[in-house]
């Protein structure tokens, strides 16, 4: 098991390699995202955060996933241009994964063992299941779908003071 979750690399939507490392000493919320889900207006709620907060250390990452209702079915490109023309999402997109099940992605994997659900379940419920990372890359905290963006800034501040 990695010590990190700057020990992974994800694909961009693109299909190319990219290192979290790359984010190293920035705090992180990691998200799974979907384009057509009653909680893809958190989009907005991301962008605001990532407006607020990047220049102070903060990135958030998202990671389309069709996993849930089938509610992100569109190719990389489709769900990034949605993400744009719909949220003005700026922040790094990936590639699409699955968060559950044999398939999951490994730094998925990773962030349910560090930070599991509701009475210690690893799984992921449901789309914008989000997981704040803090600068040494050590997962601090998981949050439902339903908190909302603005609800993680005390956090967020918490962990860039």
């Amino acid at each position: 098991m990695a010590d990190s979750v700057y020990d992974f690399t994800c694909k961009t939507p693109k299909g190319e390699e990219r290192a979290l490392a790359d984010f190293q000493g920035k705090v992180l919320l990691v998200v799974n995202t979907a384009s057509k889900c009653g909680f893809t207006p958190q989009f907005k709620g991301l962008e605001d955060l990532y407006a607020t907060y990047k220049d102070q250390g903060l990135e958030i990452l998202g990671f389309p996933c069709n996993q849930f209702g089938k509610q992100d079915p569109g190719s990389n490109d489709e769900i990034m241009e949605f993400c744009q023309l719909n949220y003005g999402v700026s922040f790094p997109m990936f590639g699409k994964i699955e968060v559950n099940g044999d398939g999951a992605d490994p730094l998925f994997k990773h962030l349910k063992h560090a930070a599991p659900g509701l009475l210690g379940s690893e799984g992921i419920k449901w789309n914008f299941t989000k997981f704040l990372v803090n600068s040494e890359g050590k997962v601090v905290r998981r949050y439902a779908p339903k908190d909302k963006p603005s609800d993680i800034a005390k956090d967020i501040d918490a962990l860039l003071a």
